[in-house]
């Protein structure tokens, strides 16, 4: 009964790697900028039972995909809109909003993080930029008198705009008066608190004829930086360095950095530089490879990120050029744009098999191999 138990758990962890593929830091923006997305309900009963998507970031705190994610298990982040920030600061309004739209789900909801605001210092909005770091902190008395502070961090994410400099990665540096009157009490506060500091970057809306392949992690000569000799084979890792040495110049060097959102449209306006199916579907599937690869960036070895692909779907509704309507990773009747790996085995075989292959096979013959072992062992063999 040992040899059979042993070779049961053998079995299993041979179905566990076949079954599970990339899961974990990866997650996606659910936006809702359309006028065609399925219903909350049915999204989150998509994402749980068809794909290895196991973290969603929500641009709102809505009660009905709240509700919908309960009992799934998935890592929810909410946003507060922006023209809520002033009001945050009102602890009286932060404790009502943590029990009106927070107590009634955390139960079954498993919200691990607020993000106040999005893209705040890109506003150029002094009142909001100024009420940011304030509205945070009333935010967390809030959680904390309800004893939630330890499950539920608060953070807020940022465009890349924030910073004066970025090349050399090694020579990044934040704006001037945002640097020391607002970043490094927002700094300090992620650090009490154990938070991580959440950074937008888009290799995308950098990427010109010249530099494709960089922004896409294909094969080049690599960029040197003359101040460390470190080379970078790709832009997003020149992204997140610079970022690092703008935190690191204000005193900083332990504070996690979350990608909160990245992506590469598949469609876009004639004369867009590298928008098609094939270089979104190549960006989101080697970006998924490189930030859970544990190799890390030239300033952070060894690191992995936790990272927020733009977008769960395709939004119809959304202002600007062609390309930011086409961000998404599915079309609203579920159905991939491209594949980057993140459909469960079993969701990825039905697809095939529609296409005359069937990813069924192994799973069988893996069966069939331990079927003989067992009876080999019980002294049935045939």
């Amino acid at each position: 009964m040992e040899k059979f138990f042993f070779i049961s758990l053998f079995f299993l962890m041979l179905v566990s790697v076949y079954t599970q593929g990339v899961k974990g830091s990866i997650g996606v923006n659910y936006g809702t900028e359309a006028d065609n997305l399925p219903p909350p309900s049915k999204v989150a009963r998509f994402l749980l039972d068809s794909t290895v998507i196991r973290r969603v970031r929500v641009f709102d705190a809505d009660r009905e995909k709240l509700r919908a994610f309960a009992g799934t298990g998935i890592a929810i982040t909410i946003t507060i809109p922006n023209d809520q920030i002033p009001h945050l600061t009102n602890l009286t309004f932060a404790q009502e909003w943590v029990k009106d739209i927070l107590l009634p789900h955390t139960r079954a909801t498993n919200i691990v993080r607020i993000l106040v605001g999005n893209e705040v210092l890109s506003t150029a909005n002094k009142l909001l930029i100024s009420n940011l770091v304030p509205a945070m902190l009333t935010l967390h008395d809030a959680l904390t008198s309800e004893s939630l502070d330890r499950d539920i961090k608060i953070s807020t994410p940022h465009s890349l705009g924030i910073l004066s400099n970025s090349s050399p990665p090694s020579m990044g540096k934040f704006r001037q008066g945002y640097d020391a009157y607002i970043l490094k009490p927002l700094l300090n506060f992620l650090k009490a608190t154990n938070s991580p500091f959440l950074i937008n970057p888009y290799p995308f809306f950098a990427s010109l004829d010249d530099n494709l392949d960089y922004a896409l992690f294909r094969p080049t000569l690599g960029v040197v930086d003359e101040n460390t000799n470190l080379t970078y084979t790709n832009l997003l890792d020149g992204q997140l360095d610079a970022v690092f040495s703008a935190i690191k110049r204000l005193g900083f060097t332990d504070i996690d950095i979350v990608i909160g959102e990245t992506g590469w449209p598949s469609r876009g306006d004639i004369g867009q530089t590298g928008v098609d199916l094939e270089s979104a579907a190549e960006y989101n599937r080697k970006l998924i490879q490189h930030v859970t690869s544990g190799i890390g960036t030239p300033l952070m070895p060894n690191a992995t990120f936790e990272t927020y692909i733009f977008a769960l779907f395709n939004e119809d509704l959304k202002p600007g050029p062609t390309c930011e309507r086409n961000f998404g990773l599915f079309n609203p009747n579920l159905t991939p744009v491209y594949d980057v790996g993140i459909l469960k085995p079993v969701a990825n075989a039905a697809k095939r098999i529609r296409h005359g292959v069937s990813d069924t096979c192994l799973l069988m013959f893996l069966v069939h191999v331990l079927d003989k072992i067992v009876l080999k062992y019980l002294g049935l063999a045939r």
